[in-house]
């Protein structure tokens, strides 16, 4: 049987990242999953990134393997906002500098009775010490109650699409007010579909503030940090995950709402003006009519529409990691986040959670790629620092 001394469940940015600073200490780590999977399957072609180009980098040791040292390697050259195709070659050309031997089998079950027992889907087992779990948001999908009788070809979350070409003369309308729901629109317009969007908000709000700042960068540098989350002040705090945690729980609550609220990029407002937005209305009930789909909205009024696009977000619940299922008792949870120590480890001795789910812990900086660094980094010289005992 196979052993190792840490397990890395999740190739995407926090995985990879996580696993380059591991074997940078000579820990014996293994990676399992199939590389940027979430963002090349799970989001549509065209899209670009809204981060920033500073808060898009993966992390390795010694900061050499960037999007800047990616972009050097490439014949045809490309800059902000970061084009997803670019971003996905950009994470398998990364893990092919620090990772070339990922595992992509499917990690079906892991128990602990001393060490952790990783099952795989082809009946093999592996026997870990620590087991980081890096498996992304694919599974936290936010559907509204209201379209739960509806078929998938009638509604679907927006992760469900990597190519939005086959909605290409029918009327969509898309659920939410954030950046996929906006971008989701302008890329079904695009591609020749009649859209409207529904947003619950009063009005859609759009990332421009910096605009304000131009004329004294160092202003701008002192109130935003280059992560680029949250508003003025507050993304310097959110950025220092120290600091956050350093605030009161009421103050990080009401601060990471703000961080994470649905808005668009600057950059996209100008390909969104000719698409129809409902905004300050949500939905009371829906039908499926023959092969269309009826939305009773808030006001009373009706819309007859070909397929609702569910751009409602993600809801981080840990419990729908259905390989934890043996160990879900055990781990200390505040609705649906674990409860993780200073070094993003769970209740249970070896057991860690980076990306979305240390977000609770460690503040709005873990849902976005721009945390990886700070995340990789505290869990290596933990897990370094810190050896499991052995059993």
């Amino acid at each position: 049987m196979k052993r190792c001394d840490v397990a890395v469940i999740g190739a995407g940015p926090y995985g990879l990242s996580a696993n380059a600073h591991l074997r940078a200490r000579s820990i014996d780590s293994v990676v399992f999953g199939e590389p940027m999977s979430f963002w090349d399957q799970q989001m549509p072609a065209g899209m670009l990134l809204r981060s920033p180009w500073a808060a898009s980098h993966l992390s390795d040791p010694d900061r050499k393997l960037t999007l800047d040292a990616y972009r050097e390697n490439r014949s045809k050259k490309f800059s902000a906002p970061v084009p997803r195709e670019e971003f996905v070659n950009y994470g398998r050309w990364f893990q092919q500098q620090t990772s070339p031997d990922v595992d992509q089998r499917l990690v079906e079950r892991i128990e602990k009775n001393g060490k952790f027992s990783i099952h795989l889907n082809d009946g093999q087992q592996i026997k870990a010490s620590r087991i980081v779990v890096a498996a992304g948001i694919s599974k936290f999908c936010r559907r509204p109650a209201q379209f739960d009788a509806l078929p998938p070809d009638l509604a679907s979350h927006a992760s469900e699409h990597r190519d939005f070409s086959r909605f290409a003369g029918r009327r969509i309308l898309i659920i939410g007010g954030g950046q996929s729901a906006l971008e989701s629109a302008a890329l079904l317009h695009e591609a020749g579909a009649d859209v409207a969007v529904l947003v619950r908000q009063p009005q859609i709000v759009w990332l421009s503030g910096k605009k304000w700042f131009s004329s004294c960068l160092s202003l701008q540098h002192l109130l935003y940090a280059p992560t680029d989350v949250g508003p003025p002040v507050a993304s310097q705090l959110i950025a220092h995950p120290e600091w956050f945690q350093a605030l009161p729980r009421v103050v990080q609550d009401r601060l990471a709402a703000r961080a994470i609220r649905p808005a668009g990029a600057a950059w996209l407002r100008e390909r969104f003006g000719m698409i129809h937005a409902v905004v300050g209305l949500g939905v009371a009930a829906a039908r499926q009519i023959g092969e269309h789909v009826e939305v009773l909205l808030g006001n009373g009024s009706k819309q007859i529409v070909d397929h609702v696009l569910l751009a409602s977000g993600y809801s981080v619940d840990i419990k729908k990691y259905t390989f934890l299922t043996p160990l879900l008792q055990q781990i200390r949870t505040v609705n649906g986040f674990p409860q993780l120590s200073q070094g993003f480890e769970s209740s249970i001795r070896g057991l860690h959670f980076l990306g979305a789910p240390a977000a609770w812990s460690f503040g709005p900086l873990m849902r976005f790629v721009a945390g990886v660094d700070f995340a990789a980094r505290k869990l290596t010289r933990s897990i370094a620092e810190n050896p499991c005992p052995s059993h």
